[in-house]
């Protein structure tokens, strides 16, 4: 039922929701002879009034079932809380000092920190809090240069992917350059430290002040070199291809400085083109006629430049490996093309660098767990595997120049150790050591476990998920149950400390189960194929079956059963809430793909089609798209549980509009069908997650586990 009068604050008849009025057209397409409807199509224009109006009255409705759960303040409390525990990076050297990220607890944003020594006094580097009062200017990529005297790093505003480049000195002076409308860039400076390369695309037609709300496709990506000390306009133009608009290029400068490595992706398959520029043959000036080195001019593997020894070159790629391995090309006999170094083993290589001269140092993934070992460069020999405990590695730090790393690890239960490896120690044995250890107030971790299960999806495939939940649980079907996944791109979801998840299990009795779902990076690019384009079913299958796991072991019952994912994760919660409403008592999409035929019509959606398909382009693509595109498959025969949809206004990456037109189009067809609510929560001054604040983190994830609790009746315990 919906309210008659827009914008005005609904109320209840009946014990049926009345929803905002929201205007219904008789806009159609027809794409491979089918006419779709998109009734919904106004509001794909951010910056109408009654786009506007319909943000407003969806926001006033959404509070009142986020702050229906009794416990809220409880749960907000605490949140905070085990937020507020220092939080430290690996340390890295650049030049001649230290450098990490500390945040005190619950500071907008982590701050980087100096050290002349590793275990000198620290001093504040860079603070991004002072950048904006609310918090929400965040730094994204950053760079120093070989030398440590410059720094170039690039702030986001309100979320959005948009970046604006500054540079400084290794004391904190700024210099006077700055780049503009930078987005989904690396930066790469030249070792003369007369300038770096970076990318960029036109400056989008927006308002002042708007920037990330635009909904405009990102093409033509650009790669600049800046001199330093000269204007942006007189930036050099190294390579753009309009011929194929949705190609981006990036640059990085050789650990010798005397080549410059182009890489070329088309979207977001782990694919591109190598090219290579001898810097050094042109004198180490950069211009835009450069001779190029075509090594690689396909997009059929995926190579990941790691050092090389004169015109030997190492990479890492997927080249006949879909698990990756490193291989070795020599541009003096390009003849004997790329030789294997390191082979695939049955483990994803999933990270790889060059320390300590002539180290391979490898990580490598075994059933979602990370594992270490070194081996020989030149020869790829094993030397050694670095003890590790069991969970997640990340912020691995350490150059080829460099007689260390360090390495952070985490899990479930775990907020993150730092570890140091110094191969100046003789005792291989004694090498790795502690270097700092995060401590969570009124956390003790001996109190609950996580276990990894491998359950059977619908086509009998084994799926690793993890659980976490109080020691001694009772297996009596009654546990309220939060089931997390994503599925997709390549990317695998590892094991990581959650605050939220720690309030869940300990305050309400709660189970927290994140399943890898193909299409994820779990298993390497078979696995992902295995659940992109044509396959993606297997996908959503994966993550009901999941749920059909929890219920049969007596974890949960559908009505104690939440689901959340966010991005691709959104797309996966609100296609099987659509298939499968039944199986859940709780849907939460975060940021969510939500209408598949126009996806790729918005920001940077034409990348995502390498693993959705090509609506427009590919009929097969087009009818598998449309058998399970959310907007377009709302479920009329079986009534939803509470839905809750979460965007944000700076989001350009998954545009909001694709939870407007859900919603509206879910509150349309099924609220009439049902007693529970169907809301959006939009957040302003946000974007699609990265740099978020601190407080709007803690925030909305009270909004989200309010509205998860209340409707699954989970209760409080103190």
């Amino acid at each position: 039922m919906v309210n008659t009068i827009p914008g005005t604050r609904p109320t209840s008849q009946d014990t049926k929701i009345v929803y905002p009025a929201v205007r219904r057209t008789d806009v159609t397409d027809t794409i491979h002879g089918v006419t779709i409807a998109d009734p919904y199509r106004w509001l794909e224009d951010p910056d109408s009034k009654e786009t506007e109006a319909f943000v407003n009255a969806q926001n006033e409705l959404s509070t009142e079932y986020l702050n229906k759960f009794e416990a809220r303040e409880k749960f907000n409390a605490r949140l905070t809380e085990l937020f507020d525990y220092e939080k430290f990076s690996a340390p890295f050297k650049r030049g001649n000092h230290y450098y990490y990220f500390r945040n005190s607890g619950l500071q907008p944003q982590s701050v980087l920190y100096q050290q002349d020594s590793i275990d000198s006094e620290p001093r504040v580097f860079l603070d991004p809090n002072t950048l904006e009062a609310d918090g929400t200017a965040a730094l994204g990529v950053s760079r120093f240069s070989k030398s440590g005297d410059l720094y170039a790093y690039a702030i986001s505003k309100s979320g959005s992917d948009w970046v604006t480049i500054y540079l400084q000195d290794s004391k904190g002076n700024k210099l006077d350059d700055v780049i503009e409308w930078a987005k989904f860039t690396d930066i790469s400076f030249t070792h003369d430290d007369k300038g770096f390369f970076y990318s960029s695309y036109e400056k989008p037609n927006v308002q002042e002040g708007k920037a990330g709300t635009e909904t405009g496709s990102n093409i033509n990506k650009r790669l600049f070199y800046h001199k330093i000390g000269t204007p942006q306009a007189d930036d050099i133009l190294i390579y753009l291809d309009t011929a194929n608009p949705t190609h981006s290029p990036s640059a990085d400068v050789s650990d010798d400085g005397k080549y410059i490595i182009l890489t070329i992706n088309k979207d977001c398959d782990p694919v591109n083109k190598l090219f290579i520029v001898d810097l050094e043959a042109h004198k180490h000036v950069v211009s835009k006629d450069f001779e190029i080195n075509k090594v690689v001019d396909n997009f059929k593997a995926q190579y990941d430049y790691l050092t090389n020894e004169g015109t030997t070159f190492f990479f890492k790629t997927n080249k006949d490996a879909p698990r990756y391995k490193v291989v070795k090309y020599d541009l003096a006999n390009p003849n004997e093309d790329f030789v294997e170094v390191v082979p695939q083993v049955e483990d994803v290589l999933s990270y790889v660098s060059v320390v300590n001269q002539n180290k391979l140092l490898l990580g490598y993934m075994h059933d979602v767990k990370d594992c270490l070992y070194l081996h020989d460069l030149t020869s790829g020999k094993f030397l050694q595997q670095v003890d590790v405990p069991i969970g997640t590695i990340s912020g691995l730090t350490g150059r080829k120049v460099d007689d260390e790393f360090f390495f952070s690890f985490t899990s479930f239960l775990s907020p993150g150790t730092t570890f140091r490896y110094d191969f100046n120690v003789e005792d291989e044995s004694k090498r790795i050591s502690v270097f700092r250890q995060a401590k969570v107030k009124n956390f003790d971790e001996t109190l609950f476990e996580t276990k990894q299960v491998f359950y059977e999806s619908k086509d009998g495939t084994k799926i690793p998920m993890f659980i976490t939940h109080k020691k001694n649980l009772v297996l009596d079907g009654n546990n309220p149950t939060f089931l997390y996944g994503y599925g997709g791109f390549s990317i695998p979801i590892q094991a990581a400390f959650s605050p939220s998840a720690i309030v869940f299990t300990q305050h309400l009795g709660g189970v927290v189960a994140y399943a890898n779902l193909r299409g994820g990076g779990e298993y390497g690019e078979e696995w992902h194929q295995a659940g992109m384009l044509l396959n993606k079913q297997n996908v959503f299958d994966d993550f009901q079956y999941a749920a059909k796991y929890l219920i049969k072991e007596k974890y949960t019952q559908p009505s104690r059963l939440a689901s959340n994912g966010g991005s691709n994760g959104g797309l996966l919660v609100a296609a099987c809430a659509n298939q499968a409403p039944e199986l859940f008592g709780a849907c939460v999409a975060d940021v969510g793909v939500l209408d598949m035929l126009r996806f790729h019509k918005f920001t940077i959606g034409h990348a995502w089609q390498s693993d959705y398909g090509y609506p427009d382009d590919n009929a097969e693509d087009f009818h598998n798209l449309h058998k399970y595109s959310p907007l377009h498959n709302i479920n009329t025969k079986t009534p939803y549980p509470p839905v809750a949809i979460f965007t944000s206004s700076h989001d350009d990456r998954v545009v909001p509009l694709h939870s407007f037109k859900y919603i509206a189009e879910l509150q349309h067809t099924a609220g009439p069908l049902t007693n529970s609510p169907l809301v959006i929560r939009v957040e302003t001054k946000a974007g699609h997650g990265a740099g978020k604040p601190v407080a709007k983190r803690i925030a909305e994830t009270t909004d989200k586990y309010s509205f998860i609790s209340h409707a699954i009746g989970a209760k409080w315990v103190d």
